[in-house]
């Protein structure tokens, strides 16, 4: 059974500790946040500690702090010939700065606070400096989840930026789409079904050939009378992706 100290208390660290411990694969022996309070929800669970001295015997480190903290934080850490990995979908694995063999091991996916999260469906990318510790971390990746990716460092950088425009680009797009609803009295959840009807139609067709609506029809009519009905800044958002539409269908 491998052994894994978790070392950062947020949303993602908490989460995988959850997962770690549901696994009848891993071990995870300790945590470690330098806010131990951020650590009471698992301390029946596992050894806490803020103290970076008392990190006991492990056979994988996990990083799981924010992206900026990562390199400084690396150096504190004396695990001579431990594999040290962290979380970050931007970072390159060469951010992390000790004499200890480095990794990353990235968690493909949105996490909140209070929101469960099925690891067994969650990507998980990984990367070794060291060709022989990606077995194991291999391992220990399929231990949580039945998606684990290879993915190199400048992989992993495209990754992010592909989940950005997926995720936290469309949440802005709901949530203008909200104020709109509430603006007009209009319950939010009437827009649930497309919402998810679209999501599911991109598991099937490229997304270049799901795309509907005014623009790939070249409806200019349809356009300008929706920008009339928007806020300036709404309007800049609508227009840019209108244009990138018409761009790519009606070029």
């Amino acid at each position: 059974m491998n052994s894994v100290i978790i070392l950062g208390g947020g949303n993602l660290a908490l989460h995988l500790a959850k997962a770690f411990i549901k696994s009848k694969k891993i071990n995870l022996i300790q945590m470690y946040n330098r806010n131990i309070g951020n650590l009471k929800s698992i301390k029946k669970k596992t050894a806490i500690t803020d103290n970076l001295s008392d990190l006991k015997d492990a056979d994988l480190y996990i990083i799981s702090i924010t992206d900026d903290a990562i390199h400084e934080f690396s150096q504190k850490l004396l695990l001579n010939g431990k594999l040290v990995v962290h979380t970050s979908g931007s970072i390159a694995m060469n951010a992390l700065n000790g004499d200890f063999n480095k990794g990353v091991f990235y968690p493909l996916q949105t996490f909140t606070k209070g929101q469960k999260v099925n690891f067994k469906k969650v990507p998980i990318c990984i990367e070794t400096e060291v060709d022989n510790d990606l077995p194991k971390l291999e391992e220990i990746a399929s231990s949580i989840s039945k998606n684990v990716y290879i993915i190199d460092s400048k992989q992993r950088e495209k990754l992010h930026l592909s989940a950005v425009f997926v995720n936290n680009f469309v949440n802005h797009l709901y949530h203008i789409a909200d104020g709109i609803c509430k603006e007009n009295k209009i319950p939010f959840e009437i827009l649930y079904p497309l919402i998810i009807e679209t999501s599911k139609k991109i598991k099937k067709l490229n997304p270049k050939d799901a795309q509907t609506g005014p623009a790939i029809r070249n409806d200019r009519k349809t356009i300008n009378h929706q920008l009339m009905q928007l806020t300036n800044s709404q309007k800049e958002i609508y227009s840019v992706l209108t244009d990138s539409i018409l761009k790519t269908y009606n070029n």
